[in-house]
């Protein structure tokens, strides 16, 4: 049995929030990159320089890459034979809290969803917790602007829909967001499981490199196949026009009932942030 202090996740948490916020994850600066450098159309390759040129500045001068500094979406896989000394979650909470204060980042949380009063820290964080073999812990803090957040989709299919029925469903809610989540975006896609479970699966998704793709062959194929699709739009870096309404995306997949074949996509900006490490 290793004992992890809860000291040690609220600095961690906290180095995650400023990192995630102020510098892209390599493999969506390399999408990025290699996108501009191959749209043919002028107005979007001189957006797409813009938004490099952006983060470029906010990792030099340890800035936000965005001025939406997000919801703190925390993942954490903790190994079964690993003992918390303290309050996980509010070591959790802490690390947010603390993390927002030093980096100066924007706080967009509010207590109650109706009666809208801000919290003051970005607390409380959106915390999900897996229990993995061993005596690690990984924790990946990704935290998610609402401009993107707001456009994500969940649609409950029959299963006749089939496969063309989720590629419809998946270019649409592209089709449908234009330029509100300041493309291009990154999507996570997630097919199966229960209502609740498929939009976990989704987000999920966001944190799957975009350099690997899905280990499963067919799944692999039709993430292809949805990137050409979307990126066929011509929705373009902003909504400008072009070939980058999409930098990536994943797929995760889980068993479902014989009667159901549910889809959530979860879609994420250009600056689709995340940071980890392991305790």
């Amino acid at each position: 049995m290793r004992t992890i202090s809860a000291a040690a996740i609220t600095g961690a948490v906290a180095r995650l929030c400023i990192q995630a916020n102020t510098r892209l994850p390599d493999d969506i600066a390399a999408a990025l990159d290699r996108r501009r450098g191959s749209e043919p159309w002028p107005l979007a390759r001189e957006t797409l320089d813009l938004l490099w040129d952006n983060t470029e500045l906010a990792q030099s001068r340890n800035l936000p890459i965005c001025q939406d500094t997000g919801m703190a979406c925390v993942f954490v896989e903790l190994g079964q034979e690993v003992h918390i000394d303290g309050d996980f979650e509010a070591a959790v909470h802490e690390g947010v809290r603390r993390g927002y204060g030093e980096g100066y980042l924007r706080k967009s949380i509010v207590g109650d969803p109706l009666r809208r009063e801000n919290t003051g820290d970005n607390t409380p964080a959106s915390i999900t917790v897996r229990l993995v073999p061993g005596e690690g812990c990984s924790v990946t803090v990704a935290p998610k602007g609402f401009g993107s957040e707001n456009m994500s989709r969940l649609a409950m299919l029959k299963p006749a829909d089939g496969v063309e029925g989720v590629k419809q469903f998946v270019v649409e809610t592209v089709r449908l967001a234009g330029s509100n989540p300041c493309p291009p975006t990154v999507l996570g896609i997630g097919i199966g499981g229960s209502f609740d479970k498929v939009a976990y699966l989704a987000k999920k998704a966001l944190l799957r490199p975009l350099d690997r793709p899905h280990p499963d062959p067919f799944y692999a194929r039709l993430e292809e196949e949805l990137l050409e699709e979307i990126n066929a739009l011509g929705v373009g870096p902003q909504g400008f026009g072009g070939q980058t309404t999409c930098l990536g995306l994943a797929i995760e997949a889980a068993p479902t009932h014989v009667a159901g074949l549910p889809v959530a996509v979860n879609v994420s900006c250009h600056v689709t942030r995340r940071a980890s490490e392991t305790l």
